[in-house]
């Protein structure tokens, strides 16, 4: 199932632990409640970063594990 902006942070983080990925977007905080459960184009509008652009390279890494 590819990663959608509409998906919750924990839910990817769910997919695979090591998206990483969101760290190198500013989101610092992963570990927050509050965080995990926030769509990515809700988190990605309050850190000023491009939710397509995460969700792409999202979507690259997880596909790079096959």
């Amino acid at each position: 199932m590819p990663v959608n902006k509409k998906m919750s942070i924990g839910e990817v983080l769910r997919m695979d632990g090591d998206t990483a990925i969101f760290m190198s977007f500013g989101m610092h905080c992963l570990g927050c409640p509050c965080a995990t459960a926030e769509p990515i184009e809700d988190a990605c509008a309050v850190h000023g970063t491009n939710a397509d652009e995460l969700v792409e390279k999202l979507n690259e890494f997880l596909n790079s594990k096959k």
